[in-house]
């Protein structure tokens, strides 16, 4: 029988309203599918555990939840459900604001099973490689970004003061844009939370 934590139950009851049928569903969904699963808390929201490793994740926001499976990139997506809608939200299953935005019941636990057999095998997740130095000093910032940031000196001086990664998630953020409207958008929006010292996924970590 699965392990449930009274944080997870913390977690749903302080939720936003749309938020808890949402997350209550989901728990009750992995727990039907994978009986011997572990709740547990990790980066400030709540995992599912099984054979020891991440299975899966959930979170809720002001105004979204979101689902996600820890080893998603080697899940077969077959019913194109692990591709994000909307890649400002983490998760999987792109912003959540009311049940109907959720696979129907069948199809989230064949993910889930999925995701159990990887646990089962034990298949770990390809370790991601580190930058090396030379790697850190030919970061490119594009010409764009570069212009908009010698308009602001916080920014330029904050951005600069960034770890390697910590640049590179507001790049790779930008160069993902699939329209000059979106970059611009969100360009604007990475000045703001650059200049107060923000990470690219600050709001995430206290959640």
């Amino acid at each position: 029988m699965g392990k449930t934590d009274p944080r997870i139950d913390a977690h749903i009851d302080k939720a936003q309203d749309f938020a808890k049928p949402i997350l209550t569903h989901l728990r009750a969904l992995v727990h039907a599918t994978c009986p011997d699963v572990e709740e547990t808390w990790k980066w400030s929201f709540p995992h599912f555990m099984y054979k020891g490793e991440i299975l899966c994740s959930m979170a809720s926001f002001k105004q979204h939840a979101v689902f996600g499976f820890w080893k998603a990139s080697l899940i077969e997506d077959t019913n194109d459900v692990l591709t994000i809608k909307d890649r400002e939200s983490m998760g999987h299953l792109g912003k959540l604001e009311t049940l109907k935005d959720l696979p129907k019941d069948a199809v989230l636990k064949k993910y889930i099973k999925a995701a159990m057999k990887l646990n089962d095998a034990g298949v770990k997740l390809p370790a991601r490689a580190k930058a090396k130095p030379a790697e850190k000093e030919q970061q490119e910032v594009p010409d764009y970004f570069t212009k908009e940031l010698k308009k602001n000196k916080t920014a330029a001086k904050v951005f600069e003061a960034f770890s390697y990664s910590g640049r590179k998630e507001y790049i790779e953020w930008l160069e993902e844009a699939k329209t000059e409207a979106t970059r611009i958008k969100r360009m604007t929006q990475a000045i703001e939370w650059i200049t107060e010292g923000k990470s690219r996924h600050w709001k995430y970590k206290n959640c």
